[in-house]
């Protein structure tokens, strides 16, 4: 009889994927926070809860990916920054109720594990917890032969946080009047990156390595500039005096998303032209030929957040940003709704 058939044979390199847990293990270390029990490796992450810091804790909880983005990583072969696009629009999910992330899961698969790239994946994800100001306590990763194409692979995150019943962030205390405060995005942040790589690429013919002037970089550097993580800014803003509503400006544009914080009694009213608007928007509108409602339906336009606040606090959340190095605009305001009218008027 021939040589008995191996796991190793059949694709899957179990000793491989045994080193690549220890491996894991010392940069999760490297996110540590209190209430982490244990450590990875174990079949489940423990986490104890401080009940006692909150009247009533609601769990929150979010889960995301990465998108088509990756498919930029792949072309450069840099996979340091993904990760954080991962912890952040989990994250960011999680801020928007006003909760306070607690711990962070990844799901890495890939055809064949390369340990050099799963290293830099999950050191940005290690990099994203510590700018989100959680803790990395466990995961998946598989390697999955014949599934993905070669040096290809896809993430999956998962957070949860705490926040206190009576200082959730629902929309509900949101008033004609308020004001509408943009928070700045570092550029595409993760979402519409279908439509990226097809103006991109498709349309305009560039390589990832092509130096684009009005950026200052190149093109794939831009494209994998990674998505601003807003949890630290949002609990700062909440010490400031009531956040109305918030909202995560990712696929679908600020119509899409704002909308979804509002009372069916209110509308929006955003003006156009209050805030400075990255040069890779007017770079991808103009290679795409794409109309400004396609622009704002698909793109967040340089907006990664926008937050309903009382009129009388907007100077000192304006302060607030400016403290954490963040860019922040009055960009429109709570109007009353008309009739079966639309929720987001543009002026």
């Amino acid at each position: 009889m021939g040589r008995s058939l191996t796991y190793a044979d059949a694709g899957v390199d179990v000793d491989k994927a045994n080193a690549f847990v220890g491996i894991i293990k010392k940069i999760a270390a490297q996110t540590p926070r209190s209430g982490v029990m244990g450590e990875i490796g174990g079949f489940g992450g423990l986490f104890s809860l401080k009940t006692e810091d909150y009247e009533k804790p609601v769990l929150v909880s979010s889960t995301d990916g990465v998108g088509t983005k990756l498919k930029i990583a792949f072309m450069m072969n840099k996979h340091d920054t993904v990760g954080i696009d991962l912890v952040a629009m989990c994250v960011n999910d999680v801020a928007v109720q006003g909760a306070k992330p607690l711990f962070f899961l990844d799901y890495v698969a890939m055809g064949v594990l390369n340990t050099e790239v799963a290293v830099a994946i999950v050191e940005g994800i290690a990099e994203g917890c510590r700018r989100a100001g959680c803790s990395l306590i466990g995961g998946e990763t598989a390697e999955m032969p014949g599934f993905y194409q070669p040096n290809e692979y896809d993430l999956a995150g998962f957070s949860v946080g705490i926040v206190d019943n009576a200082k959730i962030i629902d929309g509900s205390e949101i008033r004609v009047g308020n004001q509408l405060i943009g928070i700045g995005s570092s550029g595409v942040h993760s979402n519409g990156y279908s439509m990226v790589r097809k103006i991109c690429f498709d349309i305009l013919h560039h390589k990832v390595e092509d130096y684009i002037p009005e950026f200052g970089k190149t093109l794939g550097e831009e494209l994998l500039t990674p998505t601003i993580i807003y949890s630290e800014t949002v609990q700062s803003l909440m010490k400031a005096g009531p956040l109305l509503g918030l909202a995560h400006i990712t696929g679908g544009g600020i119509s899409d998303n704002l909308v979804r914080v509002l009372p069916k009694a209110c509308s929006a009213l955003i003006r156009k032209g209050s805030w400075p608007v990255p040069p890779v928007f007017e770079f991808l509108q103009k290679g795409g030929n794409l109309e400004e409602f396609e622009m704002m339906r698909t793109f967040n336009n340089g907006i990664g957040m926008i937050a309903v606040v009382p009129e009388e606090l907007v100077p000192d959340m304006l302060l607030r940003l400016k403290a954490m190095n963040e860019t922040g605009w009055v960009i429109g305001e709570i109007i009353e709704r008309k009739d079966s009218s639309s929720q987001i008027e543009w002026a």
